[in-house]
Parts: C-alpha cells; sequence; structure tokens
C-alpha cells in the first residue's frame, strides 16, 4: 500500500514543533521536495540568543494578540527558520512543498512566495486572512488537512 505523503510529512512537522521554544504556539514546518526533506524549521529565539522560556514572552507582557505585530516577538516562525537553514546550507527550494502546523502569517507567506514554494500544506488556521489572500494571488496551492 502507497503510504500518504501529506499525512506521513504533516506528522514530521508535528515532532518539529516539538523543539520550539515559543510560549504561545509551538509550529513546525518541513520543506519537501520530490519525497525529500530539504529542510526543517520551529519557532524560536535567533541563534546564540536567549530564548523565551528563559526570559518569558514580550507579546505577553504587551498584551498584543495573536497574528498581529510580528515584529514585536524574539523569536523567528518556524517558516522563516526553514528558509534561513536552505540559505545557509545552499539548498534550493523552488518549486517545493511546505508542511506546517499552523497556516503561515502574512510575512511568512511572502517570504515563501518570493522563495519560490509551490505548495502549503497546513493543519490548523492562523488569524491572518491576508496572507490566505496573497497567496491566492501567487497562485500557491494550499491545502488544510
Amino acid at each position: 500500500m502507497r503510504p500518504c505523503w501529506d499525512e506521513y510529512f504533516m506528522k514530521i512537522t508535528e515532532l518539529v514543533a516539538g523543539r520550539s521554544t515559543c510560549l504561545r504556539r509551538n509550529t513546525g514546518v518541513v520543506i519537501v521536495k520530490n519525497k525529500r526533506i530539504l529542510t526543517t524549521g520551529y519557532n524560536g529565539a535567533p541563534e546564540g540568543l536567549k530564548h523565551c522560556e528563559e526570559v518569558g514572552c514580550l507579546r505577553d507582557k504587551l498584551n498584543i494578540p495573536s497574528g498581529e505585530r510580528h515584529e514585536l516577538c524574539r523569536g523567528l516562525h518556524a517558516e522563516q527558520n526553514a528558509i534561513i537553514q536552505a540559505a545557509k546550507l545552499g539548498i534550493c527550494i523552488d518549486s517545493a512543498t511546505v508542511y506546517v502546523t499552523n497556516h503561515p502569517c502574512f510575512i511568512c507567506a511572502k517570504m515563501l512566495i518570493n522563495a519560490g514554494v509551490k505548495r502549503i500544506v497546513y493543519k490548523k488556521d492562523y488569524p491572518d486572512e491576508l496572507s490566505k489572500k496573497i497567496f491566492k494571488e501567487a497562485r500557491i496551492v494550499t491545502e488544510k488537512m
């Protein structure tokens, strides 16, 4: 019996999300091309900086709702970390599929569009309707599992 690749890769995103150091939401990403994992990412502070687990959540302290003011966070989103990992390692993610635990935000959507990603498979929604709108405009396939 042929495995359902979407389910298989989504299970891996959930494992990757377990590495997250965010106090609000644990997100994992797996970028795949030709059934091969190219990179992974989870949300957390930049390399060498203290994580929110250690210093607390600035967004909670400022009472910022989910989906707003992304710049007021010490952490990077999982999608950003996966794209950065690909860039650091010289891995082309053009035409890849992104498996992600939560629908990407607007900032990550713009980055994924410019990286050439062609398909997004996500498990949970995220309160950012603008990202869904630009994926549609860019003709990127988005599928909720």
